[in-house]
C-alpha cells in the first residue's frame, strides 16, 4: 500500500514539473525566438530532440518491420496534428501577442480536453459524460472572457489579439486530436516508440515543408543566441519534459493528473507576472479560473 502511494506521489511531483517547464517556456523560451520563421523553429524545435534520441534508441528503427498501414496513418496523423500543426499554431500565437497577454495564449490551450473528448466518442467510440455539454459549453464562454474581457473585438485581420486567440483554439484542436490519435497507436506501441516516431515523422513532415517554402533560408538569420534557445527547448521543456510527464502519467490516475497540470496555466501567469510585467485583469482572472474548473469537471 506505501508503495502505490509512494508511486503516486513520485507520479505527481513527475507531472507537476513538466507542467511548470511548459509554461516556462511558452513564456520565457519560445517568445524569444520570435524574429525567425515559425516553421523553421517548430522544425529545428523537433530535429534537436529526435536527433539526441537517435544516439540512445537507433534499436527502435527495428520497428519498422512490424508496422502495418494503420501504424504508417496514425503516426502521420499525430505528427501532422500534433508535432506540426498544432505547434506551428500555437508558436504563431505566442509569436503575434509579442510578449503581452502570453498567459492568455497558453490558458486558451487548455480547452484541448474538449476537442479529445469529442473526438475520442467519434473516432474510438468513447461515451460522453452526461455533463460534458454543460462544462465544456462553460469552459468555451469562460474562454471568450478570458481573451477579451467584456469587450467585443473587432474581426479584422490586424487584431493580433484575436488572430492569436483564433491560433491558440487550432492548437489546442490539435493536440486534442493527437492524444486520441495516440490513443490509438498505444493500444499496440509502447510509449517509447511511440515519442520516437513522433518526433521521427513530424521532423521528416516539416523538412519537406521548410524545403518547399524555402524557410531553410533562415538558417543564414539563426544567431548563436538563437541557437542556444533552440538547445534548451529541444533538450528540457521540449522532449525532456514530454518523457518526465509520461513518467508521471503511468502512475497516477488521470483526475490527479489532470489537477497536477494545472501547474502549467498556473506558472505561465506567474512567469508572465514576473519576466514580462503582465497581469491579467479581474475579469480575466475569474474567466481563468471558471475555464479551468469547468476542465477539471470535464475530466471527473
Amino acid at each position: 500500500m506505501q508503495v502505490g502511494k509512494n508511486h503516486q506521489i513520485i507520479g505527481t511531483i513527475a507531472i507537476s514539473i513538466s507542467a511548470i517547464m511548459w509554461g516556462f517556456d511558452g513564456v520565457v523560451l519560445t517568445p524569444r525566438l520570435n524574429k525567425l520563421d515559425v516553421s523553421w523553429v517548430v522544425f529545428i524545435l523537433h530535429v534537436i530532440p529526435f536527433l539526441l534520441m537517435n544516439i540512445f534508441l537507433f534499436k527502435q528503427y527495428k520497428n519498422l518491420k512490424t508496422f502495418i498501414k494503420q501504424d504508417y496513418i496514425l503516426f502521420l496523423l499525430v505528427a501532422v496534428f500534433g508535432g506540426a500543426l498544432g505547434t506551428i499554431s500555437i508558436v504563431k500565437a505566442l509569436f503575434l501577442v509579442n510578449f503581452h497577454h502570453l498567459s492568455v495564449v497558453v490558458l486558451l490551450q487548455k480547452l484541448q480536453p474538449i476537442f479529445a473528448i469529442l473526438l475520442a466518442s467519434i473516432l474510438l467510440k468513447e461515451k460522453i459524460k452526461k455533463h460534458f455539454a454543460i462544462w465544456a459549453s462553460l469552459a468555451i464562454v469562460a474562454s471568450y472572457f478570458l481573451t477579451f474581457g467584456f469587450s467585443i473585438p473587432e474581426i479584422t485581420t490586424d487584431d493580433s489579439t484575436l488572430m492569436a486567440a483564433l491560433y491558440a483554439l487550432l492548437a489546442a484542436f490539435s493536440f486534442g486530436s493527437s492524444t486520441v490519435f495516440s490513443k490509438k497507436i498505444l493500444l499496440n506501441h509502447n510509449f517509447i516508440t511511440a515519442t520516437f516516431y513522433r518526433y521521427g515523422f513530424t521532423s521528416l513532415l516539416l523538412l519537406v515543408y521548410v524545403v518547399l517554402t524555402g524557410s531553410y533560408g533562415q538558417l543564414e538569420s539563426t544567431t548563436k543566441i538563437n541557437w542556444i534557445y533552440f538547445v534548451i527547448i529541444g533538450l528540457t521543456t521540449g522532449s525532456g519534459a514530454i518523457f518526465i510527464y509520461y513518467y508521471g502519467l503511468r502512475r497516477v490516475k488521470a483526475i490527479i493528473a489532470t489537477i497536477s497540470e494545472l501547474l502549467f496555466p498556473i506558472s505561465a501567469i506567474l512567469f508572465d507576472y514576473i519576466f514580462n510585467g503582465s497581469i491579467l485583469s479581474p475579469v480575466q482572472m475569474l474567466s481563468a479560473v471558471i475555464m479551468v474548473f469547468a476542465i477539471i469537471k470535464l475530466n471527473t
